[in-house]
Order: structure tokens, then C-alpha cells, then sequence
């Protein structure tokens, strides 16, 4: 399929960076091959927040979806990347180095009826005093990640502190 470079220049960045994530999820480095081959539904991006002491993250609570990282839809011509962090400082105020490998790599519908996209988990340390500037209707927090809490996608909770459990090992994420 031929496509501008303004589609382009998006998909080969998530194709990237879903190449050098840290953990990969749901077959989606050979979803996203798949599909690359004709229209590619909007991308999903998010960040983990962690504190320094990698015991807590900052959650959103979406009206549909419950307790999620802060995140959304990359928007046409956006970066994954780039996506990820405006959606976080949209929602949380918050504005910390992204980490440079992405944390994970999923596949995943983001409501009933709609269409599976490649989402893209990118990672920061943030500071527990900045105070979070979250976006009317979606309060977001701070949460132990020593305690579990509900969302639409039950295995994130799994997901994420096998990530945590990772950076703890000494590798060279950060």
C-alpha cells in the first residue's frame, strides 16, 4: 500500500519502536507486520509513570475503562511516541523524560465493537511532590503497585510489574 509521508513516517516509528520494546504482549510484533499491508487503524499510546522507588504509578480513571495509564490515540501524522507524552501531559499535567526503549508492545481493542490496534506502553520516572493537573472527569492518582485495581484490561496490572520487576533487574532501560 502506498501511503503519504505524513501516514508513513508514524507507522515506521511504531514499527520501531515496537521492534526494540521491552516486553512484548499478544503476538503483537507479527500483528502489526500483518497488517501493515493495507489501512492501519489509529495507534494507542500510553505512559507508565513510576516513581523513583518503582513502587507506584500514576492511573487515570477513564469514564468506559476504569483505573488506566495515562494514554490515548495517536493522532494523524503523531509519533507513538510523541502521542504518549501529550497524552500525558493532557491528562495529568505531568511532563517527564520518556524513557528511551519503549516499556511494551500489545495488541488490543479499546471498547466493545471497536476494530484491534498495535498500542504502544512507553515508560518515566516521575516526582511524587509534582502535583497532577488531571483533565475534567478523569482524576488521576497515584497508586501502590502493590495493590491491584480494576480496569478493562485485567492483565495490565500483571503486565506492568513484570516491566517494574525488569528494571529492578539492572537493566538498561532506564
Amino acid at each position: 500500500m502506498i501511503r503519504s509521508l505524513f501516514e508513513q513516517r508514524p507507522l515506521d516509528a511504531a514499527v520501531a519502536d515496537a521492534e526494540s520494546a521491552t516486553l512484548e504482549f499478544d503476538g503483537a510484533r507479527a500483528w502489526l507486520r500483518s497488517v501493515l499491508v493495507g489501512p492501519v487503524e489509529p495507534l494507542g499510546a500510553e505512559v507508565w509513570v513510576l516513581d523513583a522507588t518503582l513502587e507506584q504509578i500514576v492511573l487515570v480513571r477513564h469514564p468506559r475503562r476504569g483505573l488506566v495509564p495515562p494514554g490515548g490515540e495517536v493522532e494523524p501524522g503523531e509519533c507513538p511516541r510523541d502521542g504518549a507524552a501529550r497524552e500525558l501531559a493532557e491528562e495529568t499535567g505531568l511532563r517527564p523524560r520518556v524513557l528511551e526503549r519503549p516499556a511494551a508492545v500489545a495488541v488490543r481493542s479499546f471498547a466493545p465493537g471497536l476494530p484491534k490496534t498495535l498500542s504502544l506502553s512507553y515508560a518515566a520516572i516521575g516526582d511524587l511532590e509534582q502535583p497532577l493537573i488531571a483533565e475534567d472527569g478523569q482524576p488521576a492518582a497515584w497508586m501502590r503497585l502493590d495493590q491491584g485495581w480494576e480496569n478493562c484490561f485485567p492483565d495490565d496490572v500483571l503486565r506492568i510489574r513484570q516491566y517494574v520487576k525488569f528494571l529492578r533487574s539492572g537493566s538498561s532501560a532506564w
